[in-house]
Parts: structure tokens; C-alpha cells; sequence
């Protein structure tokens, strides 16, 4: 399919957007070395992803994240984003607009966000001490171009996130070597015993946060491996009326133009 019709005619979809995300996440193996996760492959048909990748956005619609790690020495970053909250790409030039309002509705929707917590039901209920279904979380989808430079040092993630998902957009297999790392500890061996998810296209992982487990890194990309296209979805803890509520007040900010650095 010639790219700019793609874009053009938007995803011929076999199943919702939402559907096989879902279905990618259900049929993944869930894997417990070196902790518990899920490499999925597949997630998008060939024309869905195709019409993806062709309706990328420019760097325009990005901004900076501002994490230490990413910062270069004149305060620029290697990491760009763009939230994909369904009301925030009304900016977006109509074509895109068609590929990407699904992708946003399918990161921000309740069924993906279950189909994560069967798969990760025994580590969510060994770290919060109720069901899965009673775990109160927020998703916060963002599109991500990393430059040339970025990296990211082994750490284990916050505990205010419950769960990390990580969907790959290259374009081919060249770039399988720049996924992201995951270790078996922060310091010494364990740091060194590492599980690489190959950045292949269509592909992604996903693990439940577990504050002394879930070591993972990035090692600094070069210009040889260009720049490092993804979506995250992370499902922040939003177990009360007043973290929800100011996940909520979050999100009115960003319709305002208003964002966090970090």
C-alpha cells in the first residue's frame, strides 16, 4: 500500500484497534524471569500498522521530557512526547487524526486496561492485598520519538505506577538491538544478568511494577540506530477519589497546553 494513501484512507482493520490489543495481550506468554512480564508480538494487523507508522506526527506536536537521565548538557532532551488522550489530537492534521483517534481510544480504554490485570493478576494482588478488579488505576498514554543519545539507568520504576507498557513502532528489524533491558538487580551480577525485548515492528512488553523486582534500563542509542519510536500506556495508582480526581485535573491541564517536564 503506497504510504501517503494509507494515511489517506486510514487502518483497514482486522478487528478494532482496541480488539487486537487486546487479543496481543491475552495470547502472550506471561513470562516470570527475570520478573513477571509480557513480550507481545502482532499487536496490529500489517495495514493498521502500516497506516501508523505513515501518520507518525512532526516534532512539532512534542515536547520535551525532562527526566535526568534524558537531559543533554544544554538543557535540551533526547526525549520527546506527546499525550494521546483522544480529546488532545484535535490539533492534528485531519489524515493523522483518523489513524491515531483508535490508538488513543484503544491506550485509554478500560478493556485493555483489564486484559493487563488478568495477565498480572498474582503480582497485583501480592503487591496491593486485594483483587485485581478492586485496584483503582489511571492511564496516561504518551507517544514517544527518543533521539540519538537517550539512555535510561537500571532502576525499578515508582510506586506510584502499577503497571508499564511499552508498544515498538520501527519500521523494520534493524533497530531489534535498542529495546529495553531488564535486569535481575540494580547493583553488581544481578545488575549484569539481563533480558533484552527485541524492538521489533508490531511489538511490545508490558510488566506489573514491582518496586524491588522490575529492573529495567535503556543503554544510550547512537546515531547509527537512529530514533527510537514507541507508544507507552502506564497505569498510574488512582485508588482513591483524590488521586483520581487529580489524574483527571492533569489531563484538563493538557487540553489547556499546560504539562509537567517530568
Amino acid at each position: 500500500m503506497n504510504v501517503e494513501a494509507s494515511v489517506r484512507q486510514g487502518p483497514r482493520q482486522a478487528g478494532s484497534i482496541e480488539q487486537q490489543l487486546v487479543a496481543a495481550v491475552e495470547r502472550s506468554e506471561l513470562r516470570h524471569k527475570p520478573f513477571d512480564h509480557v513480550y507481545m508480538e502482532d499487536v496490529l494487523d500489517p495495514a493498521s500498522y502500516e497506516a501508523l507508522l505513515a501518520g507518525i506526527p512532526d516534532q512539532r506536536f512534542y515536547h520535551d521530557l525532562k527526566h535526568r537521565d534524558a537531559v543533554r548538557r544544554d538543557g535540551s532532551s533526547t526525549r520527546l512526547r506527546m499525550y494521546l488522550y483522544p480529546e488532545l489530537l484535535k490539533r492534528l492534521p485531519k489524515a493523522q487524526k483518523r489513524v491515531w483517534l483508535p490508538i488513543a481510544r484503544a491506550l485509554c480504554s478500560r478493556q485493555l486496561e483489564i486484559a493487563f490485570k488478568r495477565k498480572f493478576r498474582a503480582s497485583l494482588e501480592e503487591r496491593f492485598g486485594k483483587p485485581a478488579e478492586r485496584i483503582g488505576v489511571y492511564p496516561v498514554p504518551i507517544l514517544l520519538r527518543d533521539q540519538p543519545g537517550y539512555r535510561i539507568g537500571i532502576h525499578s520504576d515508582v510506586a506510584k505506577k502499577a503497571i508499564t507498557v511499552q508498544f515498538y513502532l520501527p519500521s523494520d528489524a534493524s533497530q531489534r538491538g535498542i529495546g529495553t533491558i531488564f535486569h535481575e538487580g540494580d547493583k553488581g551480577a544481578a545488575a549484569k544478568r539481563t533480558t533484552q525485548m527485541p524492538f521489533m515492528p508490531a511489538t511490545g512488553y508490558a510488566f506489573p511494577v514491582a518496586l524491588t523486582k522490575s529492573w529495567h534500563s535503556a543503554a544510550t542509542s547512537t546515531k547509527q540506530d537512529g530514533e527510537r519510536v514507541s507508544m507507552m500506556v502506564t497505569y498510574y495508582v488512582a485508588d482513591s477519589l483524590a488521586r483520581r480526581l487529580y489524574w483527571k485535573a492533569r489531563r484538563a491541564l493538557l487540553s489547556l497546553g499546560i504539562h509537567s517536564d517530568h
